[in-house]
C-alpha cells in the first residue's frame, strides 16, 4: 500500500535517517515528505544532501525548506557565513563539504533552491517547517520567513484548552484552515517529551535530533511512527546542537 510519510527535522544526522527509513520499511511506492532542516548539527549534512538528491531520483519526495536550509543556501550562494549560523550548527555544515568540487556545491545549491516554502495534499493537510501568522493561511503571509522561523502557530496549538469546540468563536481561526498540520522546527523535548506530539490540530515531529532526542518519520494516515536511536548515541565523539539549552528527557 502506498503511504505518506512525514520526516522531521534531521540536522546532519545521516545515521539517524538510514534507521528510520530501515525501521518504517520505506519503498519506492511512499511519498516522503520532509519538514525542513536538513543540516546544521552532526557531521554528516552534506552527505544528507547527497543522499536525499538520489532519493528523489528514484521516489516522489518533498522536501520543505527549513531555517537552517536557507542559511546554506546562502553560504552556498554567496559565501556568507554569519556567526549566529556558524554557532548554531552551520561550522559543522562547512566542514561536511571540504572537498566537494564547484559542480557538486551547484548541484546541492539548486536542490535547496527547489525546495518548497510549504505543501498541501489532497486531504487538506498542510506540511510547513515552522508555521504561520496570517488568519487566512500561509499563501497570505505577509513575511516568508514565517515559514521558517514562526513559532506562534506552534505556540498557540500547544496553550489551548482541549476542551474548545472547533465551533467556539474562541477557535484559532488559522488553525480551521486545515485539516491537519504537520511542522518541525520546535523540539518536542521541550515539552518534555521524546515522541511527537499533536496540539489541537498540530502534530510537531521534530522530536530534537539536533540535541539528545531521535529522528521520527511518521506514517500522516494511520499515525504510526518510527524513531532512530538518540543521535548522540548515534555520534558519541560530537555534540551536535547541545549547548545547554535542551536537557535530556529522563
Amino acid at each position: 500500500m502506498k503511504r505518506t510519510l512525514a520526516i522531521g527535522d534531521i540536522h546532519g544526522g545521516f545515521k539517524a535517517l538510514e534507521q528510520i527509513l530501515d525501521k518504517a520499511q520505506v519503498t519506492d511506492t511512499d511519498t516522503l515528505i520532509f519538514l525542513g532542516d536538513y543540516v546544521d548539527g552532526w557531521s554528516e549534512s552534506s552527505r544528507v544532501i547527497r543522499f536525499l538528491i538520489r532519493l528523489s531520483e528514484k521516489q516522489e519526495c518533498i522536501f520543505i525548506k527549513g531555517n537552517h536550509d536557507a542559511w546554506c543556501e546562502d553560504w552556498l550562494s554567496f559565501g556568507k557565513s554569519e556567526d549566529v549560523w556558524l554557532f548554531n550548527g552551520g561550522k559543522s555544515t562547512v566542514e561536511s563539504y571540504a572537498g566537494y568540487s564547484l559542480d557538486e556545491l551547484e548541484v546541492h545549491l539548486e536542490f535547496f533552491q527547489r525546495m518548497k516554502n510549504y505543501h498541501t495534499d489532497a486531504e487538506n493537510r498542510l506540511f510547513i517547517h515552522a508555521g504561520y501568522s496570517s488568519m487566512h493561511g500561509p499563501e497570505k503571509e505577509v513575511y516568508s520567513s514565517n515559514y521558517r522561523w514562526d513559532r506562534t502557530l506552534w505556540e498557540t496549538a500547544a496553550a489551548m484548552d482541549r476542551k474548545l469546540s472547533k465551533n467556539s468563536g474562541l477557535y484559532p481561526k488559522r488553525l480551521l484552515l486545515y485539516n491537519e498540520i504537520f511542522i518541525g522546527h520546535t523540539p518536542t523535548l521541550h515539552l518534555g517529551s521524546k515522541e511527537p506530539v499533536k496540539k489541537a490540530n498540530v502534530w510537531n515531529l521534530d522530536t530534537g535530533a539536533a540535541f539528545t532526542g531521535s529522528l521520527t518519520i511518521m506514517d500522516v494516515d494511520t499515525k504510526a511512527f518510527w524513531q532512530s536511536d538518540p543521535l548522540p548515541s548515534l555520534y558519541p565523539d560530537e555534540k551536535g546542537r547541545n549547548k545547554d539549552q535542551i536537557k535530556p528527557v529522563k
